[in-house]
């Protein structure tokens, strides 16, 4: 399980440093150790406010794991001179994102950076002397990638090994599970991270489209079966995938990471499985 940061700040609850610091507490007491960031979370400020609740935590830094990303240019008035959303992947720009998401996060390394999205313009060329020269001065331990297409992980990673694949995956969002995403890992042996594995709320909505709507009338019928709560077994569903699929949560609440690592403990059968799969696709298997 991974902590994920976007929402602790302006993007989200907009907790205070004394209550990220209670947060970061919190789930670390409950064995999640790796934290998920990005440079443009929370207007470019959510690692610097992490940064100071994690110093004052007292949690030592090399028992946890600190992951953050770059390439996504936000309009923001801190870059003022930037008028439109664009991509910045050069290897200058990959450098300095990554040193100061450093001194931000109050740290010397970090132990995965990430392009966070796939540019038209990218050059692995550049990408990967980036890469490079972050892992031989020690600033990074691993480089990875995040919403890559198969073939854009192929290309890139035949330039810099790449560690993983963040990407967005559910029971309402299975397209890496059909597309290539999650062969691939296995074939190189990496362990996709998943964003919004819970799907968004979608699921705890009452406005539901009618895919929706089923899915969570099958769900909710296999939860009472098993006596899991729904969020469990959406978890649960992804961690069955020999992929080894390691969840972000999104969540700023501590309760919710502790059911959520209470689905470490659930074992769905195939059968069981494949109801959720069949919830997912809008029918049976062929």
């Amino acid at each position: 399980m991974i902590a994920g940061a976007m929402k602790l700040g302006k993007w989200g609850e907009n907790l205070s440093i004394p209550e990220v610091t209670h947060f970061i507490k919190s789930v670390f007491d409950l064995g999640i150790t790796a934290f998920d960031h990005a440079d443009i979370y929370g207007d470019y400020e959510e690692e610097e406010r992490f940064g100071q609740a994690l110093s004052n935590s007292g949690i030592n830094r090399k028992e946890i794991q600190l992951i953050t990303k770059c390439g996504i240019r936000l309009l923001s008035e801190k870059h003022p001179s930037e008028y439109i959303i664009h991509y910045k992947t050069s290897k200058n720009h990959i450098i300095a994102s990554a040193e100061a998401s450093l001194k931000k996060l109050k740290t010397n390394y970090l132990d995965v950076l990430l392009i966070h999205r796939p540019s038209p313009l990218m050059d692995p060329n550049e990408i990967a002397e980036a890469a490079e020269h972050l892992k031989s001065s020690g600033k990074i331990l691993n480089f990875g990638v995040s919403n890559f297409t198969p073939s854009q992980f192929e290309m890139l990673n035949s330039f810099t090994k790449l560690c993983t694949n963040q990407v967005e995956a559910s029971i309402t969002h299975i397209d890496p599970f059909l597309d290539g995403t999650f062969d691939q890992a296995i074939q190189h042996n990496i362990h996709p991270m998943i964003w919004s594995p819970l799907a968004g709320g979608k699921v705890f909505q009452n406005e539901q489209t009618e895919r929706i709507t089923k899915i969570v009338s099958i769900i909710n019928e296999l939860s009472l079966t098993t006596g899991h709560p729904v969020d469990q077994l959406l978890i649960a569903f992804l961690l069955k995938h020999p992929a080894g699929l390691k969840p972000v949560l999104g969540t700023t609440k501590p309760k919710r990471y502790k059911s959520a690592m209470e689905a470490l403990n659930i074992k769905l059968t195939d059968m069981e499985w494949f109801e959720m799969w069949s919830a997912a696709i809008g029918g049976d298997v062929p």
